[in-house]
This record gives C-alpha cells, sequence and structure tokens, in this order.
C-alpha cells in the first residue's frame, strides 16, 4: 500500500515539474518577443532623425526649405502693408490740409451763397461778387443724412427745440429736410439743464445728429446773412 501511495506521489510530482518547465517556457518566450519588439523600437528612432541632412547654420534641409517658402508671402505682406500705411498717411494729410486751409471749396458754385463742407466741417458766407465775407468751423452730422448738392433757406427760427425734446437752440436756419425733421444752421444746443452739448474746440468735428452747430456769434452772423430762398451749397 506504502509502494503505491509512493510511485503515485513520485508521478504526482514528476506531471508538476513538468508544468512548471512548461510555464517557464512560455514566460521566456514571452521575454524574448518584449526584447525583440523593444529593441525594433529602439532601432528606428536613431533612424528618422539622422535622415534629416543639417546645415552648417543648423537648420535641417526641411527647416531650410520651410522657411524660404514662408519668406517670400511674409516680404510681400509686409510691403502690401507699408503700402497701405502709407496711403493712409497722405489721406490722412489731405484731410488735415483742407480742415486748416480756409480757401473756398472747388465747384462751390457762384454768386451770393452759403457754402459748407463736410469734409472740413467748415462753413462759408460769400458775398454776390465771390468775395468771403466770413468762414468758421462747424460740427455737422456724425450721421451720413446730408448728401452734396444744393439747397436753399427755406424757413429761420429764433428759438427752437430738439426733435426729441432733449434741450433748444437758436437762430436756426432751415435748408433741407432729414429723415423725421429739418436740417438746418443753429447755436450749439444746451440741454433742459442748461448746459452746452459741445465745446468751441470740438468745432470742426461732427457731433451733431443732423443739424450744422455754430458757435453763438457765427450763428447771429449767419442768420442775419440768410435771407429766404438764399443758396446753400454743400460739398462733400
Amino acid at each position: 500500500m506504502w509502494v503505491v501511495s509512493s510511485r503515485v506521489n513520485r508521478q504526482s510530482a514528476a506531471r508538476h515539474r513538468a508544468r512548471r518547465r512548461r510555464r517557464l517556457s512560455v514566460l521566456g518566450g514571452a521575454g524574448v518577443m518584449t526584447l525583440v519588439v523593444a529593441g525594433g523600437t529602439v532601432g528606428v528612432l536613431p533612424q528618422v532623425w539622422s535622415g534629416a541632412a543639417q546645415s552648417s547654420s543648423g537648420d535641417s534641409s526641411l527647416e531650410q526649405a520651410s522657411l524660404a517658402a514662408l519668406a517670400e508671402p511674409v516680404s510681400d505682406a509686409m510691403a502690401t502693408q507699408d503700402a497701405t500705411a502709407k496711403d493712409l498717411q497722405l489721406n490722412a494729410k489731405k484731410v488735415d490740409d483742407v480742415k486748416t486751409s480756409e480757401s473756398l471749396p472747388a465747384n462751390s458754385g457762384n454768386g451770393r451763397r452759403i457754402v459748407f463742407s463736410d469734409a472740413a466741417q467748415r462753413v462759408w458766407l460769400v458775398g454776390s461778387g465771390g468775395n468771403v465775407k466770413r468762414t468758421y468751423l462747424v460740427s455737422g452730422s456724425k450721421y451720413d443724412n446730408l448728401n452734396p448738392g444744393t439747397y436753399r433757406v427755406g424757413g429761420k427760427t429764433r428759438h427752437a427745440t430738439a426733435f426729441d425734446y432733449s434741450g433748444s437752440m437758436e437762430y436756426f436756419v432751415q435748408f433741407a429736410t432729414g429723415y423725421t425733421a429739418p436740417i438746418g444752421f443753429h447755436t450749439v444746443p444746451v440741454d433742459n439743464a442748461g448746459r452746452p452739448e459741445q465745446s468751441k474746440e470740438q468745432l470742426g468735428t461732427p457731433t451733431s445728429a443732423g443739424c450744422v452747430r455754430q458757435w453763438r456769434d457765427d450763428a447771429v452772423a449767419l442768420w442775419n446773412f440768410a435771407e429766404l430762398g438764399t443758396k446753400v451749397v454743400v460739398t462733400a
């Protein structure tokens, strides 16, 4: 009985050792595969980086080609920007020249008339012989609601109220009609508390909602000059 049991134990132990050897063999194979794959991976990276030729400046040929491709468009863009900047400077100078000049605009009609230049934000009172009796800066509309052309004085109101009742103005001389209200020359409006809506220093820039604002002494001069039917020429 003991002999049989001992033989069985020996057979069982042998089977156990065989199974152990097979497991080690499998694990060893997996380890070899891992090393092979890992070794292959390590071997690939140097091949990728070593393939890019280096120039004396340190840039690869691929990088040099990319930089060369970018250089010309950037130069063209910079040249275009420079040209645009010069055009803007020239235009700005032209605007400054118009604003600082008191010369009567070309193609502003003839005879006795009132001339308003939207570009210069300036008014001229011109006598029948073409002589300028008075010129001064004004503040026209900040909206595009007055087209260049020839108009006539259609009415005069010594005291007027803003279309939205936000304030009042004096010496109103109407010569056109806007979208919702008359357009004319008048003093700088004051709000309902009596405060001016702009300073004298702001004349020469468009600040109104449609009319042409004047300082008080200029408004009085135009009021006295503007008879009903007087020609008003608006230039761009």
